[in-house]
């Protein structure tokens, strides 16, 4: 008998999306199915291109389709559209041709909150998003720096059209004032420039906006959770007492403004020596899976001490980008997708975020 497409799918509705928890079929992931003769041809529409598990589901796809009696061969296909989020809220208003926006946030200064969004954003960009992250430290702007570009902005009509550097688009105040030049502005004038880096820079269509938001819980987050909708938010630690005391409010300022917490990702969690190799806890060791564990928010991972992360930083290089990548590239390609992930599954269930391990 001629295999058809009926049984394809009925095949393909047994594999179960590992994070979402239910079939390709009903989450209309499956695409173009072609029979020729017996040899079956589709293509898997994945929720983010930086899905970790694809192998996974294409083992089990091919385990399913393997029951069809006469199947001749199976060429698996990949495509991904990342799901837009939906929510809002009264005053809030979504950035035109932005699917998702999330911010990344520590409690206190100093741990590295601004080396995790850069690297997040540039490794989303190299699974093939469309990616942008917006520098809302006012007062400190570090991201062009991290991202190894300088310049002025050009103006298209009355909008901005943002620098672009390892194809993530970048908006910061430090395309806009010199190196040396301190902002010295009260709260309103701070909520007025983030507004302008968010609605009136030329952002064109992104998968993720990521934004860099100052230390702490002051005027700019209150802004931005106040301005659009945000699908989440990621805190940043160390492993150190102080830095999880600040870490635990910033968790508490998203609850209370009803924006989900993607994860806590923790940072400096131990220097690898490069010439034994011996781990030193430095800032202590398993505060942040903790406090993630404490609070019931996912602990997304941590990301060791490296001396090419602080000089990527430096020089504009992003240590994401190392290849071969090393102890903390590796790390941050593994956060990377864990926070993808989370940002699927929100969009398309509304179910709590899964707890990590």
């Amino acid at each position: 008998m001629a295999v058809t497409e009926a049984q394809v799918r009925e095949a393909l509705s047994r594999v179960i999306e590992p994070e979402l928890h239910r079939d390709l079929i009903t989450l209309d992931m499956v695409r173009d199915i072609r029979i020729e003769d017996a040899d079956v041809t589709f293509t898997i529409v994945l929720t983010t291109p930086a899905c970790p598990l694809k192998k996974e589901i294409e083992a089990s796809a091919r385990g399913e389709l393997s029951r069809i009696a006469g199947l001749g061969s199976v060429t698996v296909q990949w495509d991904a559209k990342v799901p837009q989020h939906r929510g809002g809220g009264s005053g809030k208003q979504a950035v035109p041709g932005v699917s998702n926006i999330f911010a990344v946030t520590s409690g206190k200064g100093g741990v590295g909150k601004t080396t995790i969004s850069v690297n997040l954003a540039v490794a989303l960009a190299q699974s093939g998003a469309k990616v942008g992250i917006c520098d809302c430290d006012i007062y400190g702007p570090n991201v062009p720096l991290m991202m190894g570009i300088h310049g002025t902005p050009r103006a298209a009509g009355n909008r901005i059209v943002p620098m672009v550097n390892y194809d993530v688009k970048i908006m910061s105040m430090a395309f806009l004032t010199g190196e040396d030049t301190p902002l010295i502005w009260r709260g309103p004038m701070v909520h007025s420039a983030i507004r302008q880096f968010l609605f009136q820079t030329d952002w064109g269509e992104l998968d993720y906006l990521v934004i860099d938001l100052p230390p702490g819980t002051g005027d700019a987050q209150l802004t931005l959770v106040q301005a659009v909708p945000l699908m989440g938010g990621l805190v940043v630690t160390t492993p150190q007492d102080v830095s999880l005391l600040d870490a635990k409010k910033a968790i508490m300022m998203f609850r209370q403004v009803n924006v989900p917490v993607l994860g806590i990702v923790e940072n400096m969690s131990g220097f690898a020596c490069p010439h034994c190799g011996t781990v030193s806890p430095i800032f202590s060791e398993g505060g942040g899976r903790q406090t993630a564990e404490k609070y019931g928010v996912p602990f997304l991972g941590a990301v060791p001490i490296e001396l090419e992360v602080r000089s990527g930083g430096d020089e504009g290089r992003p240590i994401a980008l190392r290849e071969p990548p090393s102890a903390a590239a590796q790390a941050l390609q593994e956060l990377t997708r864990r926070t993808a992930a989370q940002i699927s599954v929100q969009n398309l269930t509304g179910a709590p975020l899964p707890v990590i391990q």
